[in-house]
């Protein structure tokens, strides 16, 4: 038996959970309403996993960014941090239902809350041994309680499935407490440790992005980019998520455009595409008998449909690369 996510309780009674979001928008239920309705909204970030949620603010006390709240989630009470200060959102762009920011944190609960990391940071250091003595191909990446010390969450990675019922009985009798194991992604791991990315700047995924979106092979070399992992690839050792950031842009810009390699017609005579620039409204076309020419997309004819299909056709380099696609 092999599971991603395992929880067991003090009696050692097993099962098996789907993983959810704290915030509980993966249960949220169809609401009909108007879409313009107002909502006051708090941008709540939680330190752990550092995943952002919008919660609704149902008092009149005044938040500010860098307050710790207790807000009501699908885990019950927990502690998160405001990183947006209130704003109006219509209901448009939110998924309801909301849950609500219960109140600011005290400072009792705020130092319970500190000491819960400090003791969840020893709960690391016994998972990793429990880890090495039962030789489990996993690596741990980060421990919490929840705020109410009901359960200990440890979040993984690991190259596959992994059999860890042994491991799981090992902590619950350590802890005395439910036990959940969260096999986590790479680019989850990243955002969890965080990191400075290509740019110079901290991580996306630690400052701003919540979901993934995916991101391919194709969208980089329609961009121009060199399909270098070295290039194309960021700290998790997937494609950089700000390659998505542009790419609407070039889509759109490339269904008037020939494919690279396309055999095409110009003023200046017949040859084969050698690259393009879109956004630019030019391409480099290699015309026979005159060597490699920059020529304006308004003197190029060529067939839309053979450039359609070239388009979707990956080299064998890039088909090579397709790893950096995984999630």
């Amino acid at each position: 038996m092999t599971q991603g996510n395992l929880e067991i309780d003090k009696n050692i009674d097993e099962t098996t959970l789907p993983e959810v979001d704290v915030a509980g928008e993966e249960v949220a239920e169809e609401i009909t309403s108007d879409p313009n309705k107002l909502y006051n909204i708090l941008g709540v970030m939680f330190e752990t996993t550092k995943k952002r949620y919008s919660f609704e603010i149902i008092d009149n006390i005044e938040y500010k960014k860098g307050d710790k709240v207790i807000v009501d989630t699908i885990r019950g009470k927990e502690i998160g941090v405001v990183y947006g200060g209130p704003m109006q959102l219509p209901e448009r762009v939110l998924v309801l239902p909301l849950k609500p920011v219960v109140k600011k944190a005290s400072e009792d609960e705020i130092k319970k809350y500190e000491v819960l990391r400090l003791e969840a940071k020893e709960a690391f250091k016994v998972c990793k041994e429990r880890i090495g003595f039962h030789k489990l191909p996993m690596k741990l990446i980060e421990t919490e309680f929840t705020f109410d010390k009901t359960k200990l969450i440890f979040y993984f990675t690991a190259e596959g499935r992994i059999d860890f019922r042994d491991l799981v009985k090992d902590l619950a009798n350590i802890f005395k407490l439910r036990i959940e194991l969260r096999q986590i992604g790479v680019r989850d791991e990243a955002r969890i440790l965080g990191n400075i990315g290509v740019c110079g700047k901290e991580l996306c995924c630690r400052t701003f992005i919540n979901k993934f979106d995916s991101v391919s092979i194709k969208m980089a070399r329609d961009q121009g980019l060199v399909i270098n992992p070295t290039k194309i690839s960021g700290v998790c050792g997937r494609l950089l998520c700000c390659i998505n950031y542009e790419y609407k842009q070039y889509e759109e810009a490339l269904r008037v455009y020939p494919a690279v390699n396309q055999l095409v017609k110009t003023t200046k005579g017949d040859g084969k595409v050698m690259s393009i620039s879109p956004l630019n409204g030019f391409l480099y076309v290699d015309v026979e008998g005159k060597g490699i020419m920059k020529v304006l997309i308004e003197e190029i004819k060529f067939n839309k449909k053979e450039a359609k299909k070239l388009q979707n056709v990956l080299s064998k380099d890039e088909l090579q690369h397709k790893v950096l696609e995984k999630e």
